[in-house]
């Protein structure tokens, strides 16, 4: 983990100033509550959906919201229009990649051909990426099940394996892990962290989660904007504003370019050099 010397943006009156922040997955959940907690600190917030009836609910939820984003994160013409919405409405001092889905469906084809589970937790984060005007600050979401995750890449869309939703998941948040390291890695200048959010009682999660609901998206709000010292670091893993051990996986360089040359592949669109 290093860290990157300031963080932030000065104001006029030389304080610090608030910052530009986009949530995917953000029209309930964690997402929408990193968006309260953020928005009530004074930043400006945009949120996403995933159609226009989310958007007018995540709207309703949260009408201090600058703006919202609308896209399915399922398919790849929808990462690629949420990027193009994003920038059109101006550079984001952090990205926070939010939006996942869970592990108790069967199987799940997207349009494209990918397991659906991989599309939005790994595809989508690394699109969004590579495509929106790079912020100061990218923080990707985790989870502790990435420890079960295999950083095996030879079938990450479970067409020649019997499926297995919970191995699929945590292969995800795993890969989640990785891409937060790659992006480190090659974008020195942004700081790029993952974290685990707990166990908490959203419909993901299910109500007997055991974690603090109120805690869920504190790291996460605080990563995107703090300038404390220990926020303001890159190649990072948290968990309650604390680093955490990782799947060693994670910190492997061949797992990180194999992951990123796979989604490049997909998308047929490259992780830029900045």
């Amino acid at each position: 983990m290093r860290r990157r010397e300031g963080g932030g943006y000065l104001g006029r009156e030389g304080t610090w100033g608030m910052s530009r922040i986009l949530i995917t997955g953000s029209s309930d959940g964690l997402g929408l509550m990193a968006g309260r907690l953020l928005a009530g600190d004074g930043h400006r917030v945009t949120l996403h959906a995933r159609n226009s009836e989310r958007a007018r609910d995540a709207l309703e939820a949260l009408p201090e919201a600058e703006a919202v984003v609308v896209g399915d994160l399922g398919a790849i013409a929808g990462m690629r229009s949420v990027a193009r919405q994003a920038n059109e409405l101006g550079r984001y001092d952090a990205v926070i990649h939010n939006a996942g889905v869970g592990y108790r469906e069967p199987r799940i084809e997207t349009v494209d051909g990918l397991s659906q589970v991989f599309a939005v937790n790994v595809l989508a984060p690394y699109l969004l990426t590579a495509l929106i005007t790079p912020p100061d600050r990218l923080v990707y979401l985790s989870s502790g099940m990435h420890r079960d995750g295999h950083p095996d890449l030879s079938d990450p869309q479970w067409v020649g394996r019997r499926w297995n939703g919970a191995q699929a998941y945590s292969d995800s948040k795993l890969f989640d892990v990785v891409l937060a390291f790659a992006v480190a890695r090659a974008w020195p200048k942004v700081l790029s962290n993952a974290v685990e959010p707990g166990w908490v009682p959203t419909k993901m999660g299910g109500p007997g989660a055991p974690d603090d609901l109120t805690l869920g998206a504190v790291t996460q709000a605080w990563l995107a904007t703090s300038d404390e010292p220990e926020a303001t670091v890159t190649g990072g893993y948290f968990y309650h504003q604390r680093p955490r051990e990782v799947h060693p996986a994670a910190r492997s360089l061949k797992v990180q370019d194999d992951l990123l040359a796979l989604c490049a592949e997909l998308t047929g669109t490259p992780l830029p050099s900045l």
